[in-house]
């Protein structure tokens, strides 16, 4: 993935780079936006970002909250994800079903395209958005010049979820003693991926550390195949593959993604960082309005919506009931990109000096969706 992401950079000037950068700096970065109060979000609209860990509640507004706020003129908006099968996308993909973003008066197209592809076309304004999470590609990226932020989160899991890294005890070795010095690892993406932040907490609490193992990058299919198989030791499975194991004496669950800390969402590029801001605020509005409305606690007690969002993600309704709800919440923690570029720079996978926050976050665009002045 990094070395798509540098051979994708040498296309873009550096000088319209940092165009960008100024461009973004005088039409948000120094000019102040009104805030104002918005019916339906109250105190619990807004957490603070310091607060993480599983007694924390996500940000909610009241059902059909934030009221949609059309624009003069309609706003094609072009958003790219990895997938559209995988439950994070949810909110997009009922979003666009249920017209909240052409409330809006936005007409968003869903566009499957990878990571690596898309970080440049974001750069340059070809795409408006990316469902993603900021990678390693992504730090490098903005390292590079890329004038990027990540401006929503997405979801944590539930405390009672057992998404994350699963691994199978050798001869004689006891699931709860396993060790994993040495072992081979696999997972969707590799190094660069955010699950290299949970995974260094998980390794370091079992005496591991990141260098010591191998990675094999394996496709969405393969995960549950090599680590069953012998060809892996241990693998990061997601919902809900990892309830096939879950009962097998022979693996063990070592930890997962840290509750209550969104690791992925939405990143904005110079079109609706500084372009236009209005259609930023827009869709992320539409956004928030479909989590409080559709996903505000344990949407999967509907078994009318149940079957909507199966058909959608082209799951079986029976596959998404099998795993708790996802928590929704589209606030971003602090100091989640310094653990995250922590575990990166313990990788391998980027170089220089870490960057501060403000260069990869922009919480403004969200809190204004939901009348909080920052």
């Amino acid at each position: 993935m990094v070395t798509a992401l540098l051979l994708v950079l040498a296309l873009i000037p550096a000088a319209a780079l940092s165009g960008c950068a100024a461009q973004r700096d005088t039409a948000l970065g120094t000019a102040d936006r009104d805030i104002e109060p918005v019916a339906g979000c109250g105190d619990r609209s807004w957490t603070d970002p310091a607060e993480t860990g599983a007694g924390r509640s996500p940000a909610r507004c009241a059902a059909h909250a934030p009221a949609p706020r059309k624009l003069k003129k309609t706003r094609k908006v072009t958003i790219a994800t990895s997938t559209l099968t995988a439950e994070y996308v949810a909110p997009l993909q009922t979003a666009v079903r249920e017209g909240e973003f052409a409330k809006e008066g936005l007409d968003v197209e869903l566009k499957v395209l990878p990571t690596p592809e898309a970080l440049p076309l974001l750069a340059k304004g070809q795409l408006d958005a990316l469902w993603a999470a900021p990678e390693a590609a992504v730090i490098n990226g903005v390292n590079s010049g890329f004038d990027i932020r990540w401006v929503a989160g997405n979801f944590s899991p539930a405390p009672s979820s057992k998404s994350g890294l699963w691994a199978r005890a050798r001869h004689g070795e006891k699931p709860s003693a396993i060790t994993l010095k040495g072992r081979r690892i696999g997972t969707l993406i590799g190094k660069g991926s955010v699950i290299s932040y949970p995974m260094d907490t998980i390794l370091a609490q079992h005496g591991t550390a990141m260098e010591s193992l191998s990675f094999q990058q394996l496709g969405s299919s393969d995960v549950l195949t090599a680590l069953t198989g012998g060809s892996v030791d241990a693998a990061w499975l997601l919902d809900p593959v990892w309830r096939q194991v879950d009962k097998d004496a022979r693996y063990a669950f070592l930890g997962g993604q840290p509750v209550g800390e969104p690791l992925g969402g939405a990143l904005f590029g110079p079109n609706l960082l500084s372009a236009d801001v209005d259609a930023g605020v827009a869709l992320l509005r539409g956004y928030i309005r479909t989590v409080n409305t559709y996903f505000a606690g344990d949407y999967k007690k509907d078994p009318s919506f149940v079957a909507d969002l199966a058909k959608a993600l082209r799951q079986s309704p029976e596959a998404l009931t099998s795993v708790p709800s996802l928590r929704m919440d589209w606030e971003i923690r602090k100091g989640t990109t310094d653990r995250l570029q922590k575990a990166y720079r313990d990788a391998g996978v980027t170089g220089g000096k870490p960057l501060p926050e403000e260069r990869l976050v922009d919480r403004r665009l969200y809190a204004e969706a939901v009348g909080h002045e920052p």
